[in-house]
């Protein structure tokens, strides 16, 4: 076991006490045995961390540490990370059931890439399989260009598995934005990615899930005010990707982002929408869609905040 790199699971959790038990199983049957589990409480007032500790007694290699103020669910994980000591670091949501062969398989593919990722499999808040996986919403990237990342993300923060040195690259989190896309964009600065077909968790879906893949919590209003705020999102992500990106990229995302501006500040811009259209193979390779489904979610892109005020 020792010859096996250390692997660290970071699992924070909140208020998590109605699936903790069972996810918490599924890790400790990991046929991967070298590993150690990283847990911080973003200060549950459930039983959470009684649940915890009653773990940690059994087994020595669970740490838990408790957050004195409310981080949120971001920088939870941020914090997380930070703590972890194994060479791969595996992230871990609260409400998930692991394959036991899930680390196993994971740190046998990584070899040279910076983090390696997996499908997934949707199960209800009751555990029953939904018949559908992530691989059936996006397609899967490997490779080593951030493009795919720049719109839309098919990577999930529990499916990954990276190297402890990605970390020092990756944090802090920028704020506002989901940890696992920033995690596959900075990882395909740095060097590539790939991914395994097999679904190696049960992904659980419910109301309090940070992220809604298959939109089933109550939907937001879309007022003018949210259409406004995401076409701001969008150019922000775009500056902090700008900020981040290698020599090799910096052109492209660049372009986008001074085109956005653009785009924010008038009715309209066709360039903006014309250069998304120009890279598609890359910006819109993760749509499962067909080519005038690519074009008409290009076109949308092109409206600014001037039209969205007058509709």
């Amino acid at each position: 076991m020792d010859s096996l790199p250390l692997i660290s699971i970071a699992l924070c959790t909140y208020n998590g006490e109605e699936f903790l038990e069972e996810l918490m199983n599924s890790l400790l049957a990991q046929t991967y045995k070298n590993i150690e589990i990283i847990v911080v409480d973003d200060c549950s007032s459930d039983k959470t961390t009684d649940i915890i500790k009653a773990y940690r007694e059994r087994y020595p290699f669970i740490h838990l540490f408790q957050n004195e103020q409310n981080l949120g669910y971001n920088k939870n994980f941020e914090k997380a990370l930070s703590i972890c000591s194994g060479e791969l670091i595996a992230p871990c949501d609260q409400d998930d059931i692991w394959d036991k062969d899930k680390l196993k398989l994971q740190a046998e593919a990584i070899r040279t890439n910076q983090l390696i990722y997996h499908d997934s499999e949707f199960i209800d808040s009751a555990g029953k399989s939904m018949n559908l996986k992530i691989s059936d919403k996006f397609n899967f990237y490997r490779g080593n260009h951030p493009a795919p990342f720049l719109f839309m993300n098919c990577v999930s923060g529990h499916s990954i598995l990276m190297k402890k040195s990605l970390v020092k690259h990756v944090l802090p989190f920028p704020s506002g934005f989901h940890y696992d896309q920033w995690l596959a964009y900075i990882a395909t600065n740095m060097g590539s990615i790939d991914f395994l077909e097999k679904p190696l968790v049960k992904y659980r879906q419910h109301q309090h899930n940070s992220t809604d893949l298959l939109a089933i919590r109550t939907p937001r209003k879309n007022s003018t005010e949210r259409k406004i705020e995401k076409l701001k999102q969008e150019s922000d992500w775009l500056k902090v990707c700008m900020d981040h990106s290698s020599e090799e990229n910096f052109e492209l995302i660049s372009t986008l982002y001074q085109l956005s501006l653009k785009r924010n500040s008038s009715l309209a811009s066709p360039d903006y929408g014309f250069e998304i259209w120009k890279h598609q193979e890359q910006l819109l390779y993760l749509m499962k869609k067909n080519k005038a489904s690519r074009f008409f979610y290009t076109v949308r892109k092109i409206w600014g905040i001037g039209i969205k005020r007058l509709f």
